[in-house]
């Protein structure tokens, strides 16, 4: 009974895990404070640059001066630093690569055995979070569990039913985190 219990919930998480992984590529990464990324310019190393994403979120480059990239996608600041090099380096082959990824964090608190700030990754669900909290104590409500998200200067409550999750049962509850979200255990 107990070997069946342990794989039951080996494959319960590893199929969370895929799902998650699934729903993380529709979201491509937005730069932010911390995140360090290089900047190449084909050809021209005087102008290749590693840079640090500061709070304000603004860097400045080469030739072309102060870039606001906080909130951009690596794509996003690639065609920006291509387009405004073009009226000094025409057809600039500009390439970025983010080094290491600083600005992806999420909070869990109430409770949980570890309550605190965590460093995540792109495709970090909320399981996941909670596995790296330490997992529920035994005082957890946790039907009543909530994530908390800002979009558009509002904050939205998403409703997470652990118990479910962990029975296989409503999986698309289990959604990727993003910078910032707050899981709330009472």
């Amino acid at each position: 009974m107990k070997k069946t219990l342990i794989v039951y919930l080996a494959s319960t998480l590893m199929a969370i895990f895929i799902i998650g992984n699934a729903k993380a590529q529709n979201y491509p990464y937005e730069l932010g404070p911390g995140d360090i990324v290089e900047i190449s310019v084909w050809k021209d190393e005087s102008l290749s640059r590693t840079l640090i994403v500061p709070p304000d979120g603004v860097i400045a480059f080469p030739l072309i001066g102060d870039i606001k990239i906080k909130s951009m996608t690596i794509e996003n600041l690639r065609s920006k630093v291509t387009q405004l090099l073009a009226a000094y380096i025409p057809d600039a082959t500009v390439t970025v690569i983010l080094v290491e990824l600083k600005s992806l964090n999420a909070f869990v608190i109430g409770k949980v055995n570890k309550p605190g700030n965590y460093s995540i990754t792109m495709d970090t669900t909320v399981i996941q979070l909670l596995s790296m909290a330490g997992g529920l104590n035994p005082f957890a409500d946790e039907n009543k569990i909530h994530i908390f998200r800002r979009i558009n200067n509002k904050t939205i409550k998403i409703p997470f039913d652990y118990s479910q999750v962990l029975k296989g049962n409503n999986l698309e509850q289990n959604i990727v985190l993003k910078r910032g979200d707050v899981v709330v255990v009472p």
